[in-house]
Formats: structure tokens, C-alpha cells, sequence
């Protein structure tokens, strides 16, 4: 018997039921979902016709406990398209597994979602970037020791050895970069490192980071990341750069700084995200 024709996997099974939870609380049918960051939350808080699902009430879903995470799922419209936002994610410095920080993708995919923009609140390796900047992610490293694709593959998620090549969908990108200069917000294309946390970074780590190529560091994203390309979901990622990494700047980091630059860079980061639904949408229909 083949893996397609074996029974579907336990995990299947529960992001089924939780899609099928979430399909049930709303009539809107989104293409496009966001995972919305540390301090970014604040944009799914303008959806029309929003309906708000705490991750506590969605069977399975793991359960934000990070600062700046609200830990809801909102269905709404922006400008008319429907849209499926997250107001925090997991990280597995919250001690969760890989395949619980992935389970949301997982599950927008039995929702039929076909596209999703990751952003992320990240400490800024590239000395050229200042605080509060917006950068494009191309290309990644994971240095977070684990990838959530381990263990037995169920082909109803994907093949099991899924290529990444262009995680971060170039043409996302084009339409990224196009819309950003249309509204005079400078936006830069860097590599994004992820570590698992908690702890920030030391300055020795940095300089080695920034030796490897990476422009940004932080603790998410990546996961998601190679779950929606295994799941033939197409990618594109946004991070604010909340604070300059360990030993650029002089000054300790905190977790306050990056709540209150990713308030500060709000009015640019909605209009961009508006822009760019519509765009994104229309390509994946």
C-alpha cells in the first residue's frame, strides 16, 4: 500500500478538525493568511467584518504566552479580501515541540489558504539597517537545531523532502519592493538567521553570524516557513527590525524596545500589507 493510500496521519487528523472549526465560525473563504509578530499584531485589529477566535478555543492550536502576542485568529476583509490573520504565534522557547509551532500553517493549509506573509519582530545584524527599518526576507539559515519536517512524512502535507530553493517567493518579493517604493517606505531584501531563544545573542555570536551572511536574527519564522513550502504554500516574509543586534549599539536589549518599535513603524507597515494583499491574492486564485 502506498504512503497516499495508508490512513491519514494523527496529526492530519487534528489539523482538519481545527480548519474545520475555524471554517465553521465564518462564511469567508481566505487565500491569504497572516502570521502577525511581536508588536505587529495591532494591523488584523482593522479587518472588517472580523470574527475573533481565541487559539484557546480552536481544538488543538498551541496557546501564545509570549509579550506582544494576543493569541487570537482574526477572519475578517481587507479592502474586501478575505484574509486570516494571527495575532501572535508559538516559538519553541515557549517549550513547545516543532510540529506545534508549525500546526497553524498545517492547519491554514486545510483551510485552503495558497499564500501567507510571515513577519517577525528581529534584531538587526547588518550594521546598514537602522531601528524600526522593514526588510524583505530572501533567504534564511536555521540555526535553531531542530526542523519540524522530522519524523514520519504524510504525503497529504507534502513530499518528504521538499524543495527550498525560493522559500521566499521571488515574485512576492517584485510585488513587495514595487509597492514599497510606490509609497516611499524603504524596504531592503536580507537574510534572516533563526536561533531558538530565549536569550538574545551575544556580540560573539553576532560577528559569526554576521561572517555566515546573515543580515537579521531572531527566534521564529523559519519553522513556518518550511511547513508552508512543504505544503505548497507560497511565502513571503517581513521583518521589522526592533532593535540593532548584540554589540552594535552600546545599550542592553530589552523586550520593551522591540513592543514599542514595532508601535512606532505601525502606519507603514499597514499601508504596505495593504498594498500588497490584493496583489498576492490575485496571483494564487
Amino acid at each position: 500500500m502506498s504512503a497516499k493510500q495508508s490512513p491519514p496521519s494523527a496529526e492530519f487528523r487534528r489539523a482538519e478538525r481545527a480548519a474545520k472549526f475555524i471554517l465553521s465560525k465564518t462564511k469567508l473563504r481566505p487565500k491569504i493568511a497572516l502570521v502577525l509578530g511581536s508588536g505587529l499584531g495591532a494591523f488584523a485589529d482593522d479587518f472588517q467584518r472580523a470574527v475573533k477566535i481565541p487559539y484557546a478555543k480552536i481544538p488543538h492550536f498551541p496557546r501564545s504566552t509570549a509579550i506582544g502576542h494576543a493569541g487570537q485568529l482574526v477572519l475578517g476583509t481587507v479592502d474586501g479580501v478575505a484574509v486570516a490573520g494571527m495575532q501572535g504565534r508559538v516559538h519553541l522557547y515557549e517549550g513547545y515541540s516543532p510540529q506545534e509551532v508549525i500546526f497553524p500553517v498545517r492547519v491554514f493549509a486545510r483551510m485552503g489558504i495558497r499564500a501567507v506573509i510571515l513577519t517577525n519582530a528581529a534584531g538587526g545584524v547588518n550594521t546598514g539597517y537602522a531601528q524600526g527599518a522593514l526588510v524583505a526576507i530572501k533567504d534564511h539559515v536555521n540555526l535553531q537545531g531542530v526542523n519540524p519536517l522530522l519524523g514520519p512524512n504524510d504525503e497529504r502535507f507534502g513530499p518528504r523532502f521538499p524543495d527550498v530553493t525560493h522559500a521566499y517567493d521571488p515574485e512576492f518579493r517584485r510585488f513587495a519592493a514595487a509597492e514599497a517604493q510606490r509609497l516611499n517606505i524603504t524596504l531592503d531584501e536580507g537574510v534572516y538567521l533563526a536561533l531558538s531563544g530565549p536569550n538574545y545573542e551575544t556580540p560573539a555570536e553576532i560577528r559569526a553570524f554576521r561572517t555566515l551572511g546573515a543580515d537579521l536574527v531572531g527566534m521564529s519564522t523559519v519553522p513556518e516557513v518550511l511547513a508552508a513550502r512543504h505544503c505548497g504554500i507560497r511565502v513571503l516574509g517581513i521583518s521589522c527590525v526592533t532593535n540593532m543586534a548584540a554589540g552594535i549599539l552600546d545599550q542592553p536589549i530589552n523586550h520593551i524596545e522591540v513592543l514599542e518599535t514595532g508601535e512606532r513603524v505601525r502606519g507603514q507597515f499597514t499601508s504596505l500589507l495593504r498594498a500588497l494583499i490584493p496583489k498576492i491574492v490575485e496571483t494564487v486564485k
